[in-house]
């Protein structure tokens, strides 16, 4: 062909057609030019359009358990909480419980404790501690009202941070033959994130409602939400996680 015209090459089973001035221009060869051409083309084909990534966000309910951590009067009590007030995280998780239930899904409360003389909690040297002052009330480890616990809701008590070990939260989900967990709670990067962490070694589908749980500070829950998370799982709304509840 003259260099005047367009030309013609085959790369991969694709055709291309390159003006010859564009090739001048660039001062590639044909075959380079349109192996390059190609590569783009395969890439673009590869990588998901943004657009329906958002819309493949689904879940199957009765394959599901919504996992809420550590909302009891105790904690719910203390001060802090950010960026979510707890009260913001506690309604959030209500409605969550709710769609769970009407949708089918199963509804797990875990909350922490242990015996009057704190025998059987995690006892190791660390550089930080947790401070009681002073004896903890009868009514510490009692899950809030406001989740308005129902007859077929699992209840978990566990004696650390994570919910899986020293329970039988794996047992509960397993013979129910659930799958996915959608996780909120108190606090991000201590009782979630250990759940969390555990939950996806253990082949769990992760599903974070970014507001129906808040941090010690807005920093470590952002670190959890934005660094952690992506990677265990996907990080989701309670608006959105109500909509894939309602199919």
């Amino acid at each position: 062909m003259s260099d005047e015209k367009s030309e013609i090459e085959t790369v991969s089973g694709s055709h291309v057609v390159i003006p010859s001035e564009i090739r001048r221009k660039l001062g590639i060869s044909l075959k380079d030019a349109v192996r390059e051409a190609v590569e783009r083309q395969m890439e673009k084909r590869a990588m998901p359009d943004q657009q329906e990534v958002a819309v493949a966000f689904a879940f199957e309910p009765r394959r599901t358990a919504i996992v809420v951590i550590d909302l009891q009067k105790g904690i719910a009590g203390m001060p802090g909480g950010a960026p979510h007030s707890k009260s913001t995280v506690i309604a959030n998780a209500t409605r969550l419980l709710t769609a769970a239930r009407a949708a089918g899904a199963q509804p797990v409360l875990v909350h922490v404790g242990g015996s009057l003389d704190g025998a059987d909690r995690v006892h190791t040297p660390t550089d930080q501690g947790w401070s009681r002052p002073g004896a903890l009330p009868p009514d510490w480890s009692e899950l809030v009202p406001e989740l308005d616990r129902q007859p077929g809701d699992i209840v978990i008590m566990k004696r650390q941070w994570g919910a899986f070990y020293g329970t039988d939260l794996d047992l509960q989900l397993r013979r129910r033959r659930l799958t996915t967990i959608v996780l909120c709670g108190i606090a991000t990067e201590f009782g979630v994130e250990s759940t969390a962490r555990d939950g996806y070694e253990r082949g769990y589908e992760m599903i974070f409602a970014e507001d129906a749980m808040t941090g010690m500070t807005a920093q470590s829950h952002t670190n959890s939400i934005e660094r952690i998370f992506p990677r265990l799982g996907r990080v989701r709304s309670t608006e959105e996680i109500l909509a894939a509840l309602k199919g």
